[in-house]
């Protein structure tokens, strides 16, 4: 759509310019009067985030809105690369009952976020545009819109950087600038702004809200400051209850560690700081346009914590998993508040504090346990229109963050996101429609890694930028990147032969399988060692790449179930990790996955429950480096819980789970496992209890979902409902 097809006759406005610059955070204000309203609508943009507020009030819990996506074309953004489109997410609300007869004020707060980011990453500077529309009780239809005529000023937020810091000063505007009786006669009026280019569209996914409120604990207490303990790590802010004198500063710091000697760490603060200078009231206040992510906060000046704020997609858990390993309970619980604290503005990020960005190679590498585990069909299928927005249209490059952000990455574990995020979408929901959408961009990725190839492996992408193939292992990355990326890039084209056949695109298939068989023939002749039967020595999951892909021989795969069962704690990076976890269960092997999982060594998820980590790090304990403590992609594992350990899969990869098998691994020292996914038929759940030898498993079956029950020699077909099962291990 396009904006006037939306928005009517309104205009992009802004405040005019104060000592030659528009002001980075706004307040825009609009009198009108109604007779008695029946219907009413709000369609409103505030770049970068807006509040609204009709008649003093909030139209919404929202945070966050516009959803982040890659807006409008930016000169040479990325260098050299022309993206494939441009979206921007309408928000609409209902707001009848907030107007009344006489006269109404509408009122926008906005401003930072990425649209104004002060880099070369920003898209330009703070504008709005809002259009409200209905009908009186008298039957006459009004159509109010932005314009000149709106009076506008610089807001109390004075000035900010939206991935770290914020300043407010209350002494400059009285809270009685979003009401109907504010004097705004001082104000100036709006000014015309430029208008986006760009497709509008209506939000569909759903928004940030604060979603859950802890009660933080105070640590210490001495003169000038308190430091409080949130409970766990999270996003959002603390709430806090201002009582300084007029012109006093408080300042607010949050950060994810404590120093050892229990007093707040300046290195895991990540330049998190908010500052408020009190007007002499008292008053509740927290960040405006942004969010943090912290488990400690220190306060300096005259306020206190009224809560903690746990502030992230509104994304529903619909699954749980629960075990008698202290270790797998925390896996669980330690990645959803991770991937949680990693959803804001329709985007999976990577950290919620450092960088913030979509990556597609985490994005890739967690969607399936993100799917498994929330209700998270409209937060992907918008991320995935964010994939296809930001590919060259010169190359087919697929870049490393959606919506596009300069960063590091590579040409398989990050690009070929465009392939693995729209088919687990359609595995898990039986959706085909991004399958369609994305075909087009998949074929044009292949071709870009068909020309950043030689001798059949990817060894090269985007000039002057990163070619990864795995990332953060415990030590240097061994794999070779090109190894890494061919694997990818046969997994990718294997799945593209699927959805050839699915989406009517059969002629396609033999130049998928000439290349499949190129790409294999390739990595076996520069990596697999005929002798022993490793790929790359065995080492960081080596093998397990291979073995995924149907490269190497019996030995390869006994290799190893060896190499693991006889190493304590992970050797692998992200990739590997996921990989290596999988591959295992899938091989029979889930008493080796189970030990990995539970290991309590150096670089295992154990040591990070031991350090009391509450969020996955980005890091194994033990690293060369350490950084951010809430990064998800280690706990793409958790997908396993439900796939392999309460064996809860789709029959032969079928779409949409509407033909299940519960098949578990019962690996030998976990004796009682329970928990439930949501399908889109329903609520399936698992819970089984052995004693070594015997293990019974209750199972409960949505209706219309054919399942059956397969463990060894014992295959059980069951029906909707409550099913029991008598079985030996």
């Amino acid at each position: 759509m396009d904006m006037t097809s939306v928005f009517g006759k309104a205009k992009w406005i802004s405040a005019p310019e104060t000592n030659g610059e528009v002001p980075m955070y706004q307040i825009v204000r609009s009198k009108f009067s109604l007779s008695k309203v029946k219907k009413a609508t709000l369609r409103v943009i505030g770049l970068g985030f807006f509040h609204c507020y009709v008649n003093g009030a909030r139209v919404s819990n929202d945070f966050f809105l516009p959803l982040s996506t890659d807006f409008e074309p930016r000169e040479n953004y990325p260098i050299g690369e022309i993206l494939s489109s441009h979206r921007i997410y309408v928000p609409e609300f209902d707001v009848t009952d907030m107007l009344v007869s006489g006269e109404n004020a509408l009122a926008v707060h906005f401003g930072g976020g990425w649209y104004t980011l002060r880099e070369e990453a920003g898209f330009g500077k703070t504008k709005l545009i809002w259009r409200l529309f209905g009908e009186t009780e008298d039957g006459k239809e009004f159509d109010l819109v932005s314009s000149e005529e709106d009076r506008a000023t610089s807001s109390y937020v004075r000035d900010g950087f939206f991935p770290s810091w914020e300043n407010h000063d209350y002494t400059v505007i009285s809270d009685a600038a979003f009401g109907a009786d504010f004097d705004d006669s001082l104000w100036g009026n709006a000014v015309a702004a430029h208008p986006l280019e760009t497709n509008y569209l209506f939000t569909d996914c759903p928004p940030d809200r604060v979603c859950e409120t802890l009660t933080p604990k105070l640590l210490a207490r001495e003169e000038g400051f308190t430091l409080w303990d949130a409970g766990k790590n999270c996003t959002g802010w603390p709430l806090l209850k201002l009582t300084a004198k007029k012109g006093e500063t408080v300042t607010l710091y949050m950060g994810e560690e404590l120093n050892e000697d229990g007093t707040f760490s300046d290195f895991f603060n990540f330049h998190q700081i908010v500052k408020y200078v009190s007007d002499g009231n008292e008053r509740i206040v927290h960040p405006e346009f942004t969010w943090f992510g912290y488990r400690y906060f220190k306060i300096e000046g005259s306020a206190e914590p009224i809560g903690v704020e746990f502030v992230h997609t509104a994304a529903a858990q619909t699954a749980d998993f629960t075990s008698d390993n202290e270790i797998l309970n925390w896996i669980h619980t330690a990645y959803v508040n991770t991937q949680l604290s990693n959803m804001h503005g329709g985007i999976p990020s990577d950290c919620p504090h450092l960088e913030r960005r979509g990556y597609t190679g985490d994005g890739q590498l967690t969607c399936h346990a993100a799917m498994n585990i929330f209700d998270a069909k409209a937060f992907y299928k918008k991320w995935i229109g964010d994939i296809i927005d930001c590919q060259d249209t010169l190359t087919g490059h697929i870049q490393y963050t959606a919506p596009y952000l300069r960063s590091g990455g590579g040409p398989g574990g990050w690009g070929c996101a465009i392939v693995e995020v729209p088919y687990r979408y359609y595995l898990h929901y039986g959706d085909d429609e991004m399958l369609r959408k994305c075909y087009p961009s998949m074929l044009r990725y292949f071709e870009y890694l068909e020309a950043h190839s030689s001798g059949d492996l990817v060894i090269s992408d985007k000039k002057g930028e990163w070619c990864l193939g795995d990332w953060c292992p415990p030590i240097q990355v061994i794999l070779p990147a090109p190894f890494v990326n061919n694997y990818f890039y046969i997994k990718s084209l294997t799945c593209a032969i699927e959805i050839a056949r699915l989406i009517g695109k059969e002629e396609d298939i033999p130049m998928f399988e000439e290349r499949i068989a190129a790409r294999k023939k390739a990595t076996v002749q520069a990596y697999y060692n005929s002798w022993d039967g490793n790929f790359v020595g065995n080492m960081q999951g080596a093998n397990a790449f291979a073995v995924d892909i149907g490269l190497g021989d019996k030995r390869t795969y006994r290799n190893l179930v060896d190499r693991y069962s006889s190493l304590d704690g992970f050797d692998t990076g992200i990739f590997g990790t996921d990989i290596v976890t999988r591959v295992l269960f899938e091989g029979g092997d889930g008493d080796v996955a189970f030990k990995l999982l539970t290991s309590t060594a150096r670089s295992s998820f154990g040591e990070m429950k031991r350090l009391g980590a509450t969020t996955i790090w980005e890091y194994w304990p033990g690293s060369l480096t350490d950084r951010s403590h809430n990064h998800p992609m280690f706990g793409a594992v958790a997908a396993y819980f439900y796939d392999y350990i309460l064996g809860i899969r789709a029959h032969n990869n079928s779409a949409g789970y509407n033909e299940i098998v519960i098949s578990p691994a019962c690996p030998k020292d976990l004796n009682k496992v329970s928990g439930y996914r949501t399908i889109p038929a329903g609520k399936v759940s698992v819970s089984i209890e052995s004693d070594g030898c015997k293990a019974k498993a209750n199972i409960s079956v949505p209706s219309g979902v054919k399942a059956s029950f397969v463990y060894g020699k014992t295959t059980v077909e069951l029906a909707a409902g409550e099913n029991t099962v008598d079985f030996e291990l």
